[in-house]
């Protein structure tokens, strides 16, 4: 089948392609940069991954210079359709002689100049996150929810460093920054204290968003649990959507948000079912797409089930401008460059999916309360000619159709990534 014919069959049930792809192409998703290296970062090279962060698998060709992770960034940009933005973590400053190493605490915006430099070229817009793990003010696996005035200190400091960067690195692009906030911090056991380290981290992130900030979009990040936190993880969901919605600014906005992962919930929780209830109190829905296998395991995105579920809340919801998506996996176990391309295309075939949905007669129907009916045509829907639109959203996009990326990727890595050492 063509794609015209493809076009025909779905105007046939009132959807219009064209529109669809239009909108795909036009929504950003923040691709995380930490996929091309491990989450290793340049500040702290021989430290390596830890405190709460751990990736598995040696697979060879890590990225390990700000050269060679934006040349593989830039690789695995060119396999993904749709608009793009850069997901970048506070350990990816770029040390030189005219900037030399300084701690987190101590960042500045000049340590990220290269990459606003980076993604102005590329017309790529940029996200920030503080990088609370991997350090040596991690004690006792705790930071900003530490009973230690140092190690808090510490890390307040590195937050507030971030959100300035966060809104310089807006006024750069004309554009606004998410800043999330995630820390790993709780305890292997039970433990003694749960309210003294939700006050301590409460207290903390007060600070941290005292200050104004018109380009940053302010969000922290829950989780159900981390590793070696399995008992009890100071930023739970609860905790952290009742933060959220206290903290209001003057115009009655939410001035912080709750960024929901998909990977950090029970295995019967699913993000998709609380996309609705956040957007009914927050104009913002800040999302990290990831795949956990029983737990928050960061997988790789596929063309799953919950992934076409969070796209179509996206879609039902009218919310394409409201809900800010970001990518958040790592495997060192397969190709770095084919992960985040079998990632990327997975969440664009499951948005271009969501777009072509019935999605107003489905509606209709749960309205009328013609159930029969709806599961029906769900199911109908589901064996569309969709591949046909998808190769036709990748040749306007101008990425490979198929299985076409992947003779890129295999050239690239005998060509590039097999000579590092």
């Amino acid at each position: 089948m063509s794609y015209d014919e493809a076009k025909a069959a779905y105007a046939a049930t009132g959807i219009d392609t064209e529109a669809a792809i239009a909108a795909a192409l036009a929504k950003p998703v923040s691709i995380h940069c930490w996929q091309g290296d491990d989450v290793i970062g340049f500040d702290n090279p021989d430290g390596g991954a830890g405190n709460g962060i751990q990736t598995t698998g040696d697979y060879p060709g890590r990225a390990r210079t700000f050269d060679e992770l934006k040349a593989d960034f830039l690789e695995a940009m060119r396999l993904i359709p749709g608009a793009k933005r850069i997901n970048l973590h506070a350990c990816y400053a770029i040390f030189d002689e005219a900037h030399p190493w300084v701690d987190r605490d101590q960042l500045s915006y000049e340590h990220f100049a290269p990459w606003v430099a980076f993604a102005r070229e590329n017309g790529l817009g940029i996200d920030f996150n503080p990088t609370v793990f991997s350090h040596e003010m991690m004690k006792d696996g705790l930071s900003l929810s530490s009973p230690d005035e140092e190690v808090r200190r510490f890390w307040i400091d590195h937050c507030i460093a971030c959100r300035r960067i966060a809104q310089r690195i807006g006024e750069e692009l004309g554009d606004e920054v998410l800043c999330n906030v995630w820390v790993p911090d709780g305890f292997k056991d039970v433990p003694a204290d749960r309210l003294g380290p939700r006050r301590r981290l409460k207290e903390a992130l007060d600070e941290i968003f005292s200050e104004p900030l018109p380009n940053v979009i302010d969000c922290v990040e829950s989780k159900f649990f981390a590793i070696g936190v399995e008992s009890y993880t100071t930023g739970s969901n609860e905790f952290y959507t009742a933060y959220a919605a206290s903290h209001l600014g003057a115009n009655g906005r939410p001035n912080v948000y709750n960024l929901m992962d998909a990977g950090h919930y029970h295995p019967s929780e699913y993000v998709s079912d609380k996309i609705g209830a956040m957007l009914l109190f927050f104009d913002y829905v800040p999302l990290h797409v990831t795949r956990p296998v029983n737990w928050d395991s960061d997988h790789v995105v596929n063309f799953d089930d919950e992934t076409r579920e969070i796209c179509k809340e996206i879609v039902r919801n009218g919310a394409m401008d409201r809900v800010l998506v970001g990518l958040d996996f790592f495997d060192a176990s397969i190709n770095r460059i084919a992960a985040w391309a079998i990632g990327g295309r997975a969440f664009e075939k499951a948005l271009l999916f969501a777009l072509l949905q019935p999605n107003e007669e489905l509606r209709e129907l749960q309205d009328a309360g013609d159930f029969t009916k709806r599961m029906a045509l769900m199911e109908e829907a589901k064996t569309m000619p969709f591949s046909e639109v998808w190769d036709e959203y990748c040749r306007r996009a101008g990425v490979p159709c198929g299985m076409a990326w992947y003779d890129e990727v295999k050239t690239y890595e005998t060509d590039v990534l097999s000579k590092r050492a």
